[in-house]
């Protein structure tokens, strides 16, 4: 037996892609909020503003690519899975989203559309798919 087919390799290897996407998930995060955040408590420059900015963006990319090596490492169902969650996030986005933009654009809602909100809804949505996924093959 290969030490490529032996199931510890492939769950050594899934540990280690979902801890290191979460290093990366978190990295994120924590650079989102300094680059939000700084310019209110921390400093007055643009310029750092825009380096925070510019530092979150690359840490996103890296995010991105960590969770593409995440993905790649499922097994096919496992993909078949997120792929579909995926699917149903970025549809209730795009469908979700404009038209809440639209609501916003002709003022038939008296705040102002947010993206956290569709961050939000765009996450329950993804949580929904893997978990109608995960019951409907396992």
């Amino acid at each position: 037996m290969s030490s490529q087919s032996d199931p510890r390799d492939w769950k050594n290897a899934n540990k280690q892609n979902t801890a290191r996407l979460a290093k990366w998930t978190f990295a994120w995060v924590i650079t989102m909020a300094i680059a939000n955040f700084g310019p209110i408590y921390l400093w007055q420059q643009q310029a750092i503003t825009a380096l925070a900015i510019g530092i979150n963006f690359i840490i996103g990319i890296g995010m991105i690519m960590a969770n593409r090596r995440q993905l790649l490492g499922l097994d096919e169902l496992q993909q078949k899975i997120q792929l579909h969650a995926m699917g149903l996030s970025l549809g209730v986005g795009l469908i979700v989203g404009l038209s809440y933009s639209n609501l916003d654009t002709t003022n038939l809602i008296s705040g102002h559309a947010e993206i956290s909100h569709l961050v939000i809804i765009m996450s329950l949505s993804y949580l929904v798919g893997i978990i109608l996924g995960h019951r409907k093959y396992q």
